[in-house]
């Protein structure tokens, strides 16, 4: 990998990273679904006028408003209210052996034994977070565990839909969530919109960073890299992000530590990473990158 991509690499989850930081300094000032809706919004108007689809598409999209920006991110921001940053983001990296489990059972998808083991690891990992005060009632677990099944189903749905560009995903989930969390903001919150004309710098720096920098910018330097590399050389990378959201979490926010907390997401990150990455592929990667730069797409 060229040196200015790894350190576009390493941007990209870093700023995905932080996002959990931002996120709880914006909770201190707003409603977590109110917060959401907002960085929807915020991400629709930038997006939308650039980003067109088609009948066909839509067909996709409107389910994936509801497991994609209502399951994943709504239940994401409001299980982000009850516990640390850290713990958020570890727990949510469950997705990815979700969706490969649901792919299994659903899509027929074979998984090697590696893989299976892997994910036993990663779902260990979480009966070892609950032990640990960060996680202050087994309700606040199933929202981050909810948040990540929707994450996975939202796979299972992408992976049946027609070819739909990344960031016209991004701006159509996003502009088909917002009457969805909507609608839950004003049947469970009060005072949102006093509580959003009145929220200091951190709850408005959460909105925009969580839209433009997180959602926007990231994703588009991750996708256009996606373009340069094959997926397996560059998910290894992609597991940095839960691990810098905890120590951000500890440096930034004052996050506590505990014997729970970090066996828990040590085994959650390695579980992950034994189910994901492709040894063989990572190989041929190291031996041969310019041959294999050339046959990606």
């Amino acid at each position: 990998m060229a040196l200015r991509h790894f350190f576009l690499v390493l941007m990209v989850v870093s700023v995905w990273a932080f996002n959990n930081v931002a996120v709880k300094w914006g909770l201190h000032d707003i409603p977590p679904l109110m917060m959401i809706f907002m960085r929807f919004v915020v991400v629709a108007i930038v997006l939308i006028p650039f980003c067109r689809i088609t009948r066909d598409q839509l067909r996709f999209l409107i389910p994936l408003a509801f497991t994609f920006g209502f399951m994943h991110f709504s239940l994401l921001f409001v299980g982000m209210k009850f516990t640390d940053a850290g713990t958020a983001a570890v727990v949510v990296q469950l997705g990815t052996p979700m969706a490969m489990l649901l792919a299994m059972l659903i899509l027929k998808d074979k998984l090697k034994l590696v893989q299976i083991v892997g994910i036993a690891i990663s779902f260990s990992g979480v009966v070892a977070l609950t032990g640990s005060p960060t996680i202050p009632s087994w309700w606040v677990l199933c929202l981050l565990l909810s948040s990540a099944a929707g994450w996975a189903i939202s796979n299972l749905i992408v992976k049946k839909s027609p070819p739909i560009k990344p960031l016209t995903l991004t701006a159509w989930i996003s502009f088909l969530a917002i009457p969805i969390v909507g609608a839950a903001s004003w049947l469970t919150e009060s005072n949102q919109v006093e509580l959003l004309l009145n929220a200091s710098w951190r709850g408005w720096f959460a909105i925009l960073y969580s839209a433009i920098a997180s959602s926007i910018i990231a994703y588009s330097v991750w996708y256009s890299l996606l373009k340069k590399y094959n997926v397996n050389l560059l998910m290894p990378y992609s597991l940095l992000t839960p691990v810098l959201a905890v120590i951000m979490g500890v440096l930034v926010l004052g996050d506590s530590m505990n014997l729970f907390k970090v066996s828990g997401a040590l085994l959650v990150i390695l579980g992950t990473a034994i189910s994901v990455i492709n040894l063989r592929n990572l190989r041929m990667h190291a031996r041969f990158p310019r041959i294999t730069r050339r046959k990606i797409p």
